[in-house]
């Protein structure tokens, strides 16, 4: 099946949030390309994942005064993509598991909406820190910050291998309604 025809078998609403989550993700890629700098080589990433005030504010540094307004523009932008994109990852999960009625695969599912939850929540409670952590950026912001992301990272990537080991333990094709 390609491309075309998997996305023509998603509910139109799933179609709707998918569409406005890479509309938002294209804008946080365009808002942090103005981000990138030696110090800060990924952008709004680096300064999430800076880890001390001494990092932190090197990173500030190297952005200037215009570059913290496209910083704080970011991590505004991306607690707007949070729920589009948790939404886009609760709608997928419901579609690629709605043929798996074993209750592996539901405690699968269960496990990966907590997995995608968690990275939401995470993901939101680092920006709300970083958006404090500019003026000037403490040890214990920037640590948590931190570890906020890798749970967020962490949480996103386990829940995309949980979906893709539900399917590929399918025994039969995924029925189109």
């Amino acid at each position: 099946m390609s491309v075309a025809n998997k996305l023509k078998a998603l509910p139109g609403h799933t179609k709707i949030t998918l569409v406005v989550a890479v509309v938002l993700f294209v804008a946080l890629l365009i808002v942090n390309q103005p981000l990138k700098t030696a110090s800060a080589p990924q952008g709004i990433v680096s300064f999430q994942l800076a880890g001390t005030a001494a990092h932190a504010q090197g990173i500030l540094r190297s952005w200037q005064a215009e570059g913290i307004a496209w910083a704080k523009a970011s991590l505004w932008l991306d607690l707007v993509f949070v729920p589009a994109y948790l939404l886009l990852l609760v709608q997928l999960t419901q579609q690629l598991t709605k043929d798996r009625p074993g209750v592996r695969e539901r405690i699968g599912a269960r496990w990966i909406y907590t997995l995608f939850l968690m990275a939401g929540l995470s993901d939101t409670a680092e920006n709300i820190l970083l958006l404090n952590n500019f003026d000037p950026p403490t040890d214990m912001i920037s640590l948590t910050a931190t570890i906020l992301s890798l749970a967020k990272f962490t949480g996103l990537i386990l829940g995309a291998a949980g979906l893709v080991v539900i399917r590929a333990a399918r025994r039969h094709p995924l029925v189109n309604d």
